[in-house]
């Protein structure tokens, strides 16, 4: 069941604070170069209610829970979806309110912290199906869809924070393990001490059949 009310509400210097993220997915196509296998980013955005725009799920921060147990509990009940947080946010950004956008009164201002929170498991129902529906889109159909300033700058800095992570996990996962040989002098070792008289057994067999060891 949703949460509701603000009793609970964090503010900070007369601003609301929101946790939120956005859902993503990657899905592996055949459509790459030569044939080679390549993943395709889409990213999930909701409906709100009485508007055709699309949103990333977030709501208020409250003060029983952690800025990004908040984030999940959101993506939870307006997205119905869950999966793997990002450790720390991508940003925050200052807005107003949905229902004061186009108003310069202080009221209804909100300080939204976004993380990337990558899709593991989509239910088939969740606490607020009646309320939001949710559309897997492209980054640029996404950018599309973002009706505000401050979205089209969120989705932004994920992309560039998704593919910096990327960039650093595909270069980490080419490093080839090092090779380091078996010192020769485990053998002279063995030969010069008391009451050794020749090699073990186990020196011979691992001398026959090879010559270094892969660490990895």
């Amino acid at each position: 069941m949703a949460r509701t009310g603000r009793h609970k509400q964090r503010y900070e210097d007369q601003l609301r604070l929101v946790s939120g993220c956005i859902p993503y997915r990657l899905e592996q196509n055949v459509e790459g170069c030569y044939g080679s296998s390549e993943n395709k980013l889409l990213v999930l955005m909701i409906s709100t209610p009485n508007r055709d725009d699309l949103v990333f799920p977030k709501g208020g921060w409250e003060d029983d829970e952690t800025i990004r147990e908040a984030a999940c509990r959101e993506a939870f009940e307006e997205a119905g979806v869950k999966g793997i947080l990002g450790e720390t946010p991508i940003g925050d950004w200052k807005f107003q309110s949905k229902s004061r956008q186009k108003t310069c009164s202080p009221e209804g201002g909100c300080r939204g912290y976004m993380f990337a929170l990558k899709v593991t498991e989509e239910l088939d129902s969740w606490p607020e199906q009646a309320n939001y529906d949710r559309k897997w889109l492209t980054a640029e159909e996404a950018f599309k869809f973002c009706r505000y300033d401050w979205m089209r700058d969120a989705l932004e800095r994920f992309l560039t924070t998704l593919g910096e992570e990327r960039a650093i996990r595909r270069k980490e996962e080419s490093k080839e393990p090092p090779i380091r040989p078996v010192p020769d002098a485990v053998e002279e070792h063995q030969m010069s001490s008391p009451g050794c008289f020749g090699k073990p057994s186990s020196v011979q067999h691992l001398e026959n059949s090879c010559k270094c060891i892969v660490l990895g």
